[in-house]
Parts: structure tokens; sequence; C-alpha cells
């Protein structure tokens, strides 16, 4: 079953269970993948909706930060809430040290020298994490790592 279709089974669930939160994550959700299909005048690939599901919860992320930052705890508990309904459609997230193992092996396998090979590195690891990790903390891990 593909990732649309769960999506679509599950709002269906959430109306039956009266679950306004999934259901308002959900179809929002469902509304960005048909706004991207109309864009791109095709079928998004699962690779395709992955990627936006992961835009969508970095959004929220972003969000929960802004939200902290100017003490509007009801707006973070909110955006909490929909981050955990959208983590459930994404593959499990790697731990730090599993993402530090992988960052490494990348390192050596590219043969990076330096800070100036970040984007030769960042471009063999991505596809490696793409969603099962934060781009950000990839990215800070990649700084650390580096000589």
């Amino acid at each position: 079953m593909s990732l649309v279709e769960t999506l679509t089974g599950d709002m269906k669930q959430a109306m039956k269970d009266k679950d306004k939160l999934k259901l308002s994550v959900i179809r929002m959700v469902k509304s960005s993948i048909k706004n991207e299909e109309i864009n791109q005048g095709k079928e998004l690939s699962e690779d395709q909706v992955l990627a936006l599901l992961n835009r969508e919860l970095k959004q929220r992320r972003d969000s929960l930060q802004e939200f902290e930052k100017a003490g509007r705890e009801d707006l973070a508990e909110q955006s909490r809430a929909e981050m955990e309904v959208l983590l459930a459609y994404l593959p499990k997230q790697l731990e730090e040290s599993e993402i530090r193992q992988i960052v490494q092996e990348t390192i050596e396998q590219v043969g990076a020298a330096s800070k100036k090979d970040l984007g030769k590195v960042m471009g063999a690891l991505m596809p490696k994490v793409r969603g099962k990790a934060d781009g950000s903390l990839v990215n800070r891990i990649v700084q650390e790592l580096l000589p």
C-alpha cells in the first residue's frame, strides 16, 4: 500500500473517530501532495511524498522554535501534536549515534580532508539518510567531524 493510500485510509478513520487533530494534519498533507502533483503535472513518487512529509515536519519544527521563543505554549503544544502525527508516516528516525557512524563512513568513502569538502560529503550522505534524519542535524554532525 502506498503512502498516499495509507493517508487516505487514515483520514477516513480519523473522520469516523472524530480525531480533529489527525484529520486536519492529514488533510493538509494530502492538499500539499495534490498541489505538488498539479505543479509537476504528474503523480508523485513515494520518495517525493516522503520529501514533502519531511518538509511539512521541518515547518512544524521551525514553528515550534518560534512559538517557544515567543512564550506561546498553546501554539507550541499544537505544533508538537502535529509533529507526532507526521512522524507516524515517516520511516523510523535515526539516532544521533547512528548518524555519526554513517557520517564517519561517508567521510572516509569520499576522502574528505577538510571543511572545504562539506558539499562532497553532504552530496554522498543525504541519499543515505533522506527521510530518516533531520538535514540540519546531519549538517551539524558533518561539520563537527570534518577536520
